[in-house]
């Protein structure tokens, strides 16, 4: 795969790539240099990672007790009696 460096220094990932990866609009990308390489790591810190802790759990003690209401009960939890 190619990509041609426009007049402003940007290029246009292929297709297949930004499908690969999962990368949108606003997707950011770590740039390092290797030697005459250039590696581009998707940034952990996504949207869904920016999101996390800023839901309230209005009627919840915990996640936990908010995955269980919605899920039902999991393998391996204590049975009350």
């Amino acid at each position: 795969m190619e990509a041609t460096v426009a007049e402003r220094g940007q290029i246009t990932l292929p297709k297949a790539v930004r499908d690969a990866l999962g990368l949108t609009k606003g997707t950011l990308l770590k740039v390092e240099l290797d030697g005459n390489r250039i590696i581009l790591r998707k940034n952990v810190d996504d949207a869904i990672s920016r999101a996390r802790g800023k839901f309230k759990l209005d009627r919840f003690e915990s996640v936990d007790d908010a995955v269980r209401t919605l899920r039902g009960r999991a393998p391996g939890d204590p049975v009350d009696l």
